[in-house]
């Protein structure tokens, strides 16, 4: 027996589209989809040979104890490494990816000339960022981890990048500062830094007295043991600084390790304090303080004498 079949138009065309989307999905999972899958490994092996190198220069920067400037170094190549090799990874994977799935790049390409043309102006800033950035790398501007003055702003670089840097303050604040912004730096944590004390006393007392009780308050804060890794050289008394009326200025300069001046000055503050309390020396007073002496209230007022004229 011969059986015919008849389908309508309408059922051929779904049946062709249907054959059609099933030999697409076929040919993506047999061709297409172990492509995408490679480019996708091969990119997450660079991502993390990427990071192994940055966690092993991390892991050196920790073993330099007694070299902060290196390990600030370290730190520093290790996140600029880690920022512009994830962007070029991320790059490189979309370029592979997108010829996958029929997107011309060529028009991408094109229309990304128009448009690049046309935002060239404006990116001006971000080309300036990026110079600038190569240059603080090639100069050893600062590092990862200093204490830095820049762009009016005073605290701890906590990050960076080609484009831009992350600077901590005191209070905590986290300031992100173009690279172009920073004309001038001011390190803080390169070499040594001086701890510089002036100290007000009455004219009154003896200097050489004075000076004599400084050096020996200054030299107890550099053989303490607190701060025997800290300070690096013997203090020195500079002697007289100033002399503002009543009041007389000394100079006390200590050399210590980079930002570490803090404690030292607040500890030989205090030990002048009590020094000077127990050798009944004077603070000295700026000439600018007023000082009256107020009667007291409570005290009786002094009888009123009364002249009269005689006759």
């Amino acid at each position: 027996m011969m059986h015919l079949s008849i389908f309508a138009p309408q059922e051929v065309r779904t049946l062709q589209v249907g054959r059609n989307w099933h030999e697409q999905a076929s040919d993506f999972v047999h061709h297409d989809l172990p492509k995408v899958a490679f480019i996708l490994i091969f990119g997450f092996i660079l991502q993390r040979i990427t990071l192994f190198f940055v966690r092993r220069m991390r892991r050196m920067a920790d073993r330099q104890v007694g070299n902060s400037q290196r390990a600030s170094q370290l730190r520093t190549m290790s996140s600029v490494l880690r920022a512009t090799a994830y962007t070029a990874i991320g790059f490189y994977v979309l370029l592979q990816i997108l010829p996958i799935f029929d997107i011309d790049l060529k028009p991408l390409l094109a229309s990304a000339g128009v448009v690049g043309l046309g935002i060239s102006f404006g990116a001006q800033s971000i080309f300036k960022d990026m110079l600038n950035g190569i240059f603080i790398l090639l100069e050893d501007q600062f590092n990862v981890g200093d204490s830095v003055k820049m762009a009016g702003l005073t605290g701890t670089v906590e990050d960076m990048s080609l484009r831009c840097t992350i600077l901590r303050d005191g209070d905590g604040t986290q300031n992100i500062i173009p690279n172009s912004q920073i004309t001038t730096v001011q390190n803080l944590s390169r070499d040594y830094s001086v701890a510089s004390l002036h100290v007000s006393v009455d004219a009154s007392e003896n200097p050489d007295k004075v000076m004599e009780l400084l050096g020996q308050l200054a030299m107890e804060v550099r053989k303490d043991t607190a701060f025997a890794q800290v300070t690096i050289e013997d203090p020195k008394v500079l002697g007289v600084d100033k002399i503002n009326g009543s009041e007389v200025l000394y100079l006390v300069n200590t050399k210590v390790r980079a930002n570490q001046k803090d404690g030292v000055l607040r500890e030989l503050r205090r030990r002048i304090l009590l020094g000077f309390e127990k050798n009944q020396i004077r603070l000295g007073i700026p000439s600018s303080a007023v000082i009256v002496n107020a009667q007291d209230p409570t005290l009786p007022s002094a009888p009123t004498t009364v002249l009269g004229g005689g006759d």
